[in-house]
């Protein structure tokens, strides 16, 4: 497990971070975001889905109701947002573990509430609110091989820990 803490200062920081993970995404993967409400968890979520070339009329909104979306690109974005199940258990009863071993990128929002079923390989994210603006980026890498794709990320989108 490797750890990167960074500040983001801007929308545009994060959608640049956002695009570059989507573009270092390969079948299978899995990003898990979390964060208070209003951190900025679907604004990560739309950059990463630009990253996967998943085309501007596929509109990525958040999943809160819907509980998951799943939109067309260089890989197939899972988008999924936990913050109306109690725990793990409705994940299961809804079937969405499923899609955690499937070739695309899995994208989940609120994934704390699934911690007991998320997969070894992952790169979590949480991110914090600093002020109205910047945030608190903190990326920990669970197994796989998220941790040299993210010094590739941090790298190109000059982003330092």
């Amino acid at each position: 497990m490797n750890t990167k803490i960074f500040t983001i200062q801007t929308v545009e920081e994060t959608q640049e971070f956002g695009i570059a993970l989507g573009k270092y995404a390969i079948p299978g993967d899995v990003v898990c975001l979390d964060g208070d409400l209003g951190a900025g968890k679907t604004t990560l979520a739309q950059a990463i889905a630009k990253g996967l070339e998943v085309l501007d009329s596929c509109y990525v909104t958040s999943p809160s109701f819907a509980i998951f979306h799943e939109y067309p690109g260089r890989l197939p974005m899972y988008h999924m947002d936990f913050y109306r199940l109690q725990d793990y258990t409705e994940v299961e009863d809804l079937g969405f573990e499923e899609y955690f071993y499937l070739s695309g990128l899995t994208v989940i929002e609120w994934s704390e509430r699934a911690y007991e079923i998320l997969p070894e390989s992952r790169l979590h994210i949480k991110i914090e609110i600093k002020n109205e603006l910047e945030r608190i980026i903190t990326c920990t890498c669970i197994g796989g091989h998220w941790q040299e794709r993210l010094v590739r990320i941090l790298l190109e989108t000059g982003l330092q820990e």
